[in-house]
């Protein structure tokens, strides 16, 4: 994976077109910007219940956006992240309308879990509540399939998206099928979707158990035999989050969002510092994706309130949560918990610049803590054009992360292009791609509990040093730039007051 920033967005949602316009757009106005770029999902079809992640067709593109030949021909450009939507597919997949009709007799009687391949015996009230979960309810959906036979199937997320059971020959063959479909297109980074439910068991909390760790080894296994670098995406406390990370490729830096949140909120830098002397280096770090901020990643362990602090304390991050309601005027809280369909008890949804009240300082020296930190920065759409809340979205779909999920047309992001804060944020972005202190060693100097001070040194061969220091004042919710410049001696500070600038 390339040391440069990379794009996470949707085809069709960044100029409303597909892969080919896409790849039009990375070659226009966003050249240079970007060295990866993560296509949300881009399978048959796209408008599911659940924006893609319930395929009927993991191995189809859909139509809308072009084929895997497109897909290949933007390979050529980028490094391009696909998913794998891992724990289900949706119950319009020929898979499961095959079983449907047949039920027992059916090829993929296999592939869906129902609750009595994991409970033959039966389950208790205490095997049902042990059984984690990201929302409320228990985890099956009644279904009576099409040849009369009634069904509990496992339906971790919505009653659409029927869980795979990835233990069993066909389960196994589904995925190792969609591995060679990505490779054969190019793809050398994939995103395994909700692995941390993946594998379930009786008595267990069927939650990234022993037994997950060894289905993700095996997973990473066979896509590196093809090639293919493997990216887990796990919310979860945030021990558990440095235990995964020393057993794959990588992980997200999920606590990075709110405790920046935290840091600019508090004005102090005292959580974010500790997060940063032990958090895996491994990590995609971001403030935005297609999901919400996370709170999970620095709260207590859910398991073990009383025995597992958070990196910060409870009323703090309560207190955080209202802060995003207050600074949003209010929208993220239309769009959060009970207030939304599709939602999960651990996010709060809300675009990264709106959460910020749009204070172009702030949210600059949020992306360059963002962009200090090591390991590989992403950066959603609606972030890169520090967008705003769409409350129309949400009002039409009820859906709570639409509210994140903005239809941009190219008139918009010519318009946006041109605002102050998406340009300084576009500077530097080229910035962190192309300074080579960034190819060097990192360092946090000492500073006052309220001041975070990062830098990147490297020697070069002629014994020249490159320098990049970023100084937060996390109460004044402000940075400073300075960095070394070719044939100049000493640093040239760069403001970050939502003005463009180059080196």
């Amino acid at each position: 994976m390339k040391n440069q920033v990379q794009l996470i967005t949707y085809v069709d949602r960044l100029g409303g077109g597909n892969i080919a316009q896409l790849q039009a757009l990375l070659r226009g106005p966003l050249q240079g910007l970007f060295g990866g770029v993560h296509l949300l999902p881009f399978y048959h079809p796209i408008d599911g219940s659940d924006a893609g992640f319930d395929p009927i067709d993991h191995t189809q593109v859909d139509a809308r956006l072009g084929d895997w030949g497109s897909v290949a021909a933007l390979t050529q450009d980028v490094d391009v992240m696909a998913d794998v939507i891992v724990n289900h597919m949706s119950n319009r997949s020929p898979q499961f309308l095959e079983y449907s009709a047949k039920g027992a007799s059916s090829a993929y009687a296999g592939l869906f879990l129902t609750m009595d391949a994991v409970f033959p015996n039966g389950a208790t009230e205490r095997d049902l509540l042990a059984v984690y979960r990201p929302r409320p309810g228990v985890p099956f959906t009644v279904v009576t399939l099409a040849n009369g036979e009634r069904k509990l199937l496992w339906t971790t997320f919505t009653p659409q998206q029927i869980d795979i059971d990835v233990q069993h020959p066909q389960g196994r063959a589904y995925l190792s099928g969609i591995l060679r479909t990505l490779a054969d297109a190019g793809i050398r980074m994939v995103r395994l979707d909700a692995v941390g439910y993946a594998i379930k068991k009786a008595g267990a909390n069927c939650f990234m158990m022993p037994e997950t760790f060894a289905f993700i080894d095996a997973f990473a296994a066979e896509a590196k035999g093809l090639g293919i670098e493997v990216l887990v995406e796990i919310h979860s406390y945030y021990r558990r989050q440095i235990e995964i990370a020393e057993r794959v490729d990588w992980v997200y830096d999920f606590a990075l969002p709110p405790l920046v949140l935290h840091g600019l909120f508090f004005g102090t830098a005292k959580p974010l510092k500790h997060w940063i002397a032990i958090r895996p280096n491994n990590a995609l770090t971001v403030l935005d994706t297609h999901d919400g901020i996370g709170v999970i990643d620095i709260g207590a362990d859910a398991a073990d309130r009383a025995g597992s602090p958070g990196l910060v304390p409870p009323e703090e991050l309560d207190r955080l949560v209202e802060m995003i309601h207050d600074k949003s005027g209010g929208q993220s809280r239309q769009a959060t918990g009970a207030a939304a369909s599709n939602l999960d008890l651990y996010q709060v949804n809300c675009t990264y610049y709106d959460a910020l009240g749009r204070d172009d300082a702030a949210y600059l020296a949020a992306r360059a803590i963002q962009f200090w930190l090591p390991g590989v920065p992403q950066v959603y759409y609606t972030g890169l054009l520090a967008g705003h809340n769409d409350m129309d979205l949400l009002a039409r779909s009820g859906v709570g992360r639409d509210i994140n999920r903005h239809h941009y047309t190219s008139a918009e992001i010519d318009a946006d292009l041109q605002r102050p804060v998406v340009q300084a944020l576009c500077s530097l972005i080229r910035l962190r791609n192309t300074h080579p202190a960034f190819q060097g060693s990192f360092e946090v100097l000492p500073a006052d509990d309220h001041l975070l001070h990062l830098q990147w040194r490297a020697e070069d061969g002629a014994g020249l040093a490159h320098v990049a220091r970023l100084a937060v004042d996390l109460s004044l919710r402000s940075a400073r730039i300075s960095v070394s410049v070719a044939g100049v001696a000493g640093l040239r500070e760069l403001s970050l007051d939502g003005s463009a600038f180059s080196i």
